[in-house]
């Protein structure tokens, strides 16, 4: 009988295990939705900044919140491009997830082209279209708010799926809409009315959230996963959105229009969301017993990962 090669065994057995660890290897599975703040994880990913970095970072498009946050809790993700309304929601259902970063987004509120809207306060007893309870809905309460109106004095069209909200003022089945960059500037390229805007509010309450779980099991790979974030900015700040507007569109479905009339805000390196704006929203979910606690910042936030 031939004699076993005791070197050759242990070399392929070594080369199973290789195999069999990297078909395993710990993936981070990121929700996301066709708005300006997953941007820079869709390029980090595109350009390869995830897998330079040993990450292995699977992103989920989803087309509504709704869809994120039921995937979000039911265990199918670890993260989400999110807001903090989410967060507390989350936190308020006894759901573990801490805020991790700020994201950098835009929502603007505009009126159907031929509605013969112009300001905010001609939009009294109107149909607004947005989704509930979310940061749709929250930055359209504080345009209100600073016009010296009140939810009440619209007629909230609650539509949750992007696209469709999109669709919705375009045909002029509602007289207006909050919606996210690029689709608001998309509707506003097509002939909708610009009213106001989150920029011009000052307020940015867009999150990175991750699951209790995946802070705990896969701390290692979120801090990777920041630092391919953080290339990506620095890819986004250097570079003219010619040279990756194809890939928003190829991947995470942007319309092509966009093209042309893409406008980004101004990318930030990861950074913790202000405490200003998490009070803020807290204390609009728990005025509108939306949540039962009144959450503080450290409840919630984690400063692990971010300074």
């Amino acid at each position: 009988m031939e004699e076993i090669d005791l070197k050759k065994v242990l070399m392929i057995l070594s080369l199973i295990v290789v195999m069999i660890t990297a078909a395993f290897a710990t993936e981070l599975t990121i929700g996301i939705l066709p708005d300006v703040d997953s941007i820079p994880l869709i390029i980090a990913q595109e350009k390869g900044y995830f897998k330079a970095e040993d990450v292995n970072v699977n992103l989920e498009i989803f087309k509504s919140p709704v869809n994120r946050d039921s995937a979000l809790q039911s265990g199918n993700l670890d993260a989400a491009i999110s807001d903090v309304l989410a967060a507390a929601f989350a936190k308020d259902n006894k759901f573990n997830i801490a805020i991790t970063s700020m994201t950098n987004g835009s929502y603007k509120l505009i009126a159907n082209k031929d509605a013969g809207i112009h300001n905010i306060n001609e939009l009294k007893g109107k149909d607004i279209a947005m989704s509930k309870n979310t940061i749709i809905e929250y930055t359209t309460d504080m345009m209100l708010k600073e016009a010296g109106m009140s939810s009440e004095d619209i007629n909230k069209s609650i539509i949750p799926q992007i696209p469709v909200r999109l669709e919705m003022l375009q045909s002029g089945k509602v007289t207006a809409a909050t919606l996210p960059e690029p689709l608001a500037t998309v509707a506003i390229s097509n002939g909708a009315v610009f009213i106001n805007s989150s920029d011009n509010l000052n307020i940015n309450p867009g999150i990175l959230m991750f699951t209790k779980s995946a802070i705990e099991d896969k701390e290692k790979e979120i801090k990777k996963m920041y630092k391919a974030y953080n290339k990506a900015i620095d890819y986004i700040n250097e570079h003219d959105k010619s040279d990756f507007v194809d890939i928003l569109i190829k991947v995470a479905g942007f319309p092509p229009v966009i093209k042309d009339t893409l406008i980004l805000p101004e990318y930030n390196e990861a950074e913790q969301v202000s405490e200003k704006d998490f009070n803020n929203v807290v204390n609009w979910l728990y005025n509108k017993n939306l949540i039962n606690n009144k959450y503080n910042y450290n409840d919630i936030v984690n400063k692990e990962f971010v300074k």
